[in-house]
């Protein structure tokens, strides 16, 4: 990347540009408080400026043949690869997560690049001959024109790549907003794209705040949003944007719970639980929030989930030997721990409590409350390494337990009774379910599903929602009279 570039943080047009706002974000590493970089806040001008130039490239890149369109998706494959660790550093370094979790995040954003790859096949329509004597109907699928993406600071290449590989391959251009707190990771991915040769504004970028956010969902030229986020903000991009005409997909909010059987292997359960509950220090949309023990299973899984819970080593991501890294910020750091003070107030008991012994940085230790019901602990999204333990006396009790929760990102649960597993994923009201699996996560070749407050919209993220979000279908009725034709 040129000296340039490692100063601008907003890729326009193909070329890269410093923002011009006075409103400037510092991107802090949050398990040492270092500052990474300043970045002068992109406004509406710099936004409209991108989708201009999106809207600019769209036609070319539009009339681009699918086949020449993955092309330069199967080069950014390779360049990931190729730079896949220098990436991941760069994603432990602005998010936290450990080394390890920030590969695995990477890997599945290629996975997405890899299945948009495909897109000469997915993007097929279907026809019928004579649905009338000498009539003939195809259905075929087009581009809808420039797109806006909305991404948070979790997943700070993953979740980009859940979106832009399937936005190009279908002949889209885009205007990528990721959250202010990580750019540096966006950063890379578009020098990468740079490099692949890809026509100037087909992919921009754009660092900035609300303002930027409010300037693409109101900017006439762009047809559609992909977003990210909390179900609050998530409420507000869904609405706006409606009223606006522009087609939405809005990931908001989890709460998710495990349920536990008596006949789960509780040792697997306990450690399957843990790194989905403390994973990435908590945020991720798919952990695990509540665990909920049925009959028997409540002291057994207890014991062992807060046996490994207390040895999970905490610290920089970088370090070796370290299991889970900091929270993203001093801000969600004293969230979480005014969160669990309420618990605490509200009747529940601390198994663990990780506001004891964190080390200097945003880091909040494993933390396991057992004994609440009916509190904010238990019904708010934490983002945070906090597991609340509940207990029902049986598994109809379970279902009702988490039934009665705003949210339906994810559920799993464990057994070793199919008729339990097949109960349990039929009744469960969540858009992902995990039989025996803590986050159940879909591959890049499925929907990443989502119901009640966790999404709005009709067609998720991923696989052919994907395309069937990023396409408008046309269907097309033709007849060619005999008479209307030369006779050879």
């Amino acid at each position: 990347m040129t000296a340039a570039a490692e100063s601008a943080m907003n890729y326009i047009g193909g070329v890269w540009r410093s923002g011009g706002s006075q409103d400037v974000s510092e991107v802090v590493n949050p398990a040492t408080g270092e500052v990474l970089a300043s970045v002068a806040l992109a406004g509406s001008a710099e936004v409209d400026q991108a989708v201009r130039a999106a809207d600019a490239a769209f036609q070319g890149w539009r009339e681009t043949p699918p086949e020449d369109r993955i092309q330069f998706l199967f080069r950014l494959k390779n360049l990931l690869e190729q730079n896949f660790e220098e990436i991941a550093r760069t994603i432990t370094v602005e998010n936290g997560k450990t080394l390890a979790e920030a590969r695995a995040e990477l890997r599945r954003g290629v996975e997405n690049v890899e299945v948009a790859c495909a897109i000469p096949t997915m993007m097929q329509g279907y026809n019928l001959e004579d649905v009338a004597r000498g009539i003939d109907e195809i259905m075929i699928r087009q581009p809808l024109g420039v797109i806006g993406i909305v991404t948070p600071f979790n997943f700070p290449a993953m979740i980009p790549l859940w979106f832009l590989p399937y936005a190009i391959a279908c002949g889209n251009t885009l205007v990528l907003k990721p959250s202010e707190r990580v750019p540096l990771t966006a950063r890379k991915i578009f020098d990468l794209l740079e490099d692949t040769g890809l026509p100037k504004g087909v992919a921009n970028l754009v660092v900035g705040a609300k303002p930027a956010v409010d300037a693409l969902l109101d900017h006439s030229s762009v047809r559609a949003i992909s977003f990210v986020g909390s179900t609050p903000v998530a409420r507000y991009i869904y609405a706006r944007a409606a009223q606006n005409g522009k087609r939405v997909q809005c990931q908001g909010g989890a709460k998710n719970h495990v349920v536990v059987l008596p006949d789960a292997d509780f040792e697997a359960t306990a450690k399957i639980v843990a790194d989905s509950a403390f994973g990435c220090a908590g945020q991720r949309c798919l952990a695990v929030s509540v665990a909920i023990t049925v009959e028997g299973a409540a002291k057994p899984f207890q014991e062992a989930v807060r046996d490994i819970a207390a040895r999970i080593r905490v610290g920089d991501g970088l370090d070796p030997g370290v299991d889970m890294g900091p929270v993203i910020s001093q801000a969600s750091k004293t969230r979480i721990e005014q969160m669990i003070d309420l618990s605490l107030r509200e009747g529940g008991k601390a198994l663990l409590d990780g506001r004891a012994g964190a080390k200097k940085g945003s880091f909040v230790n494993p933390t396991l409350i057992d004994g609440i019901r009916e509190s904010a602990l238990a019904e708010t999204e934490i983002f945070g390494p906090v597991l609340t333990l509940q207990h029902a006396d049986g598994l109809d009790e379970a279902i009702q337990m988490l039934s009665r929760n705003k949210y339906g990102n994810a559920s799993s649960i464990f057994t070793s009774s199919g008729a339990a597993a097949r109960k349990f994923r039929y009744s469960a009201p969540t858009g992902n379910v995990g039989v025996n699996i803590g986050v159940a996560a879909p591959m890049a070749y499925f929907p990443f599903s989502g119901w009640k407050d966790s999404f709005l919209g009709v067609l998720h993220g991923q696989g052919r929602d994907a395309i069937e979000f990023y396409t408008e279908k046309k269907v097309v009725i033709e007849r060619w009279p005999k008479e209307w034709s030369r006779r050879f």
